[in-house]
């Protein structure tokens, strides 16, 4: 077509996220024409994203770019990027946990990586951390499959499971575990309340804050926590001053919609998730509402579920505290629309440290279209 460029997509569901999966050769290199291109694929910025593939909520205005990875240790490299919705921006600061367990079965589909066995284990090198994660991925005559028993919250039906392991992503962001040097810190907000928090850098950084601290219950849903433009205007400040401590940035009003993400956390409590079923204190170790690109998250975030797991097994931390383990080998985070299960195992070290043996969560991916997108030229 004279007036539009075309571009071979692949749009895939991938836990509880979605949006186009794309090869890094049908792109322009990395600058302004791509970030624009990728911006307008997505058809920002616009609130509902009505001329292009999102779809108006930032769990689904986020693009995989897949390539050939030339590293010993990884089959394949992944740009994870999300596109800002009401605004022409797109942020590379961190990775999307959801969207990577989609990663290994595109890789499979595609031919990047040979689909052999029951399971074929797919190497991924994410670029915007530079760490390695592992995609356990299962496989039917050469292929990624879909179908399984395998369930989600926030996800109709089952599929097959995708085990990701993500314990070698310590320090995504800063290098550090701990970015601040310490398991709990306590902040002064500028109207003088103080707010405690631990700052935990394992698949994203991630600031972790007592629901009392911010006068809340910790069980509250999108309308109550969305509807109160106070709560989220002291959401910013706090990650804002965060950034600072963790290094991250220079000035707290420069922090971006990304990263550090925060989580609010409370010890476990009966609940009614956003579609109406019950959680019980019993179910989980621990209640989380995650904020993310400015609003809350509908369920967990992938990655914010591995931090919140390594927080978990620190002395002292904030999560620490509020958390009721009933199994060393695994956090149940309970979170909008129900329970997350992530599987962490921690010993300490001859120096009071922390090593990980293993971080790593499960979901589900589905291919659900392939073929060419079209651009305004």
């Amino acid at each position: 077509m004279a007036d539009q460029i075309t571009l071979p997509c692949v749009l895939m569901r991938a836990g509880t996220s979605k949006g186009p999966f794309l090869h890094a050769r049908d792109l322009p290199p990395p600058g302004p024409e791509r970030d624009a291109m990728l911006i307008r694929l997505m058809g920002s910025p616009d609130l509902i994203q009505i001329d292009g593939l999102g779809g108006s909520r930032p769990i689904t205005s986020k693009i995989a770019i897949i390539s050939p990875s030339a590293r010993d240790d990884a089959d394949v490299d992944y740009l994870f990027a999300q596109v800002d919705i009401d605004s022409a921006s797109i942020s590379y600061s961190g990775n999307c946990g959801n969207i990577s367990s989609g990663v290994g079965p595109f890789a499979i589909d595609e031919g990047l990586v040979p689909g052999t066995g029951p399971t074929t284990q797919v190497r991924i090198y994410n670029v915007n951390t530079d760490k390695i994660l592992t995609a356990i991925v299962p496989v039917a005559d050469g292929r990624a499959r879909v179908t399984g028993d395998f369930t989600i919250p926030g996800v109709p039906g089952t599929g097959a499971e995708i085990v990701l392991d993500y314990t070698a992503t310590t320090g995504a962001k800063t290098g550090r575990l701990l970015p601040t040097g310490a398991a709990e810190n306590v902040l002064t907000l500028e109207d003088g309340r103080r707010i405690r928090f631990t700052l935990c850098d394992m698949g994203n950084p991630c600031v972790w804050v007592p629901a009392e601290d911010l006068g809340m219950e910790g069980i509250e849903l999108a309308a109550q926590i969305d509807g109160d433009p106070a709560l989220l205007a002291t959401v910013h400040e706090i990650r804002g001053k965060v950034a600072v401590a963790g290094g991250m940035i220079a000035r707290w009003q420069d922090v971006d919609l990304g990263l550090p993400m925060l989580g609010i956390v409370s010890p476990p409590q009966r609940y009614t998730t956003s579609d109406g079923a019950i959680v019980t204190a019993d179910d989980i170790d621990l209640c989380v509402r995650l904020l993310f690109m400015g609003r809350m998250h509908e369920s967990l975030a992938g990655t914010s579920s591995v931090s919140v797991a390594a927080a978990s097994r620190i002395p002292g931390s904030t999560v620490a505290q509020a958390a009721r383990i009933a199994d060393p080998k695994r956090l149940r985070a309970g979170h909008p629309l129900g329970s997350m299960p992530v599987t962490v195992v921690a010993k300490s070290d001859s120096t009071g440290g922390i090593t990980f043996t293993s971080v790593g969560f499960s979901r589900t991916a589905r291919r659900l279209l392939a073929g060419t997108a079209y651009l305004p030229a």
